[in-house]
């Protein structure tokens, strides 16, 4: 059974200029903590628990031309670490928090100049 851990809030629908048809909360179910767990053992062992919160506060926004998803970003400042959890829809039509992982600074910021992130203004 796959636990709620956030929802596609208005703000971000607007930001990414989408809407999100019919349910808009975003799962986590333990397929994807296995994912997670498997690919970025380290990242998830430090911020898995912090899911809920980068997905509800995030300082950055942005969508992957190549699989659609969402990529909620945050800086956690102790540790000057961008922080990013993949969100994709499922054949059900359903969101999961697929990947989590620790961003390269230079790429974050590659990415802000070039737009592909947005900033999230809370």
């Amino acid at each position: 059974m796959a636990d709620v851990v956030g929802i596609i809030s208005d703000k971000i629908q607007r930001l990414l200029g989408c809407t999100i048809p019919g349910d808009e909360k975003i799962y986590l179910g333990q397929s994807n903590i296995a994912h997670m767990k498997a690919r970025h053992w380290e990242d998830y062992q430090k911020y898995g628990s912090c899911i809920p919160e980068i997905i509800r506060l995030p300082d950055y926004i942005g969508r992957n031309p190549a699989d659609d998803s969402i990529e909620y970003v945050k800086e956690f400042k102790i540790d000057s670490e961008y922080v990013k959890v993949a969100v994709r829809v499922a054949s059900s039509g359903k969101y999961y928090a697929r990947s989590l992982y620790v961003l390269n600074h230079n790429r974050v910021h590659n990415f802000i100049k070039k737009g592909t992130l947005k900033r999230v203004e809370p």
